[in-house]
């Protein structure tokens, strides 16, 4: 089976090289690198929006592309907060990192499981989910550029974000958890 490679799932692997560049210029000595990082991580959300709606719009929907899109979103996420975890060595950014990274793997493990039995639709994305979702992309990018802002507290409001994201995560999980176990004692 080819691989089609159109716009919508260029524009995903695009997502996935700008892991190790996001990486690279996280580590750099510089005095702006976190300003980059941010950058890169705003352009990696954008790319996440845009390859969907472009998908949508140009009819150019693919197997390919619905597994890849999670995938990326997944390795983004996962790697900033272990970048993250690791600048700002804070149980509570640890935990909170360890929820996020935690649910973003039982989530897509129980989308897969419930795709296989003919029961995907029962967990697809929520109204919770997608809050949760701009809540931790919010987050994210607040801790990644760490400096005050015009005397706002970007750090701190990171935390806070970073903070509710968990607390939106495992409610969406519990969530998508109850779904699947509806499937199931309907199918015994």
């Amino acid at each position: 089976m080819a691989i089609e490679l159109n716009l919508p799932t260029s524009l995903t692997l695009l997502r996935i090289a700008l892991i190790p560049l996001l990486t690279i210029v996280f580590y750099l000595p510089w005095q702006y690198s976190n300003l980059a990082c941010t950058i890169i991580f705003i352009i990696a959300g954008f790319t996440d929006w845009l390859d969907g709606y472009l998908a949508r719009k140009m009819k150019l929907e693919t197997a390919f592309g619905a597994f890849l899109d999670p995938v990326a979103d997944k390795l983004m996420v996962a790697f900033v907060l272990v970048l993250i975890v690791q600048a700002q060595a804070d149980i509570s950014v640890a935990i909170a990192s360890a929820i996020i990274i935690g649910r973003e793997i039982t989530i897509a493990s129980l989308r897969e499981w419930m795709a296989e039995i003919g029961q995907r639709a029962s967990v697809k994305v929520s109204d919770l989910g997608k809050w949760k979702t701009t809540t931790q992309m919010l987050a994210i990018a607040f801790l990644l550029y760490r400096d005050d802002l015009m005397g706002l507290p970007i750090n701190l409001m990171g935390y806070w974000l970073l903070y509710l994201a968990a607390v939106l995560t495992l409610w969406s999980m519990m969530n998508y958890l109850s779904a699947a176990f509806m499937v199931m004692k309907e199918k015994q």
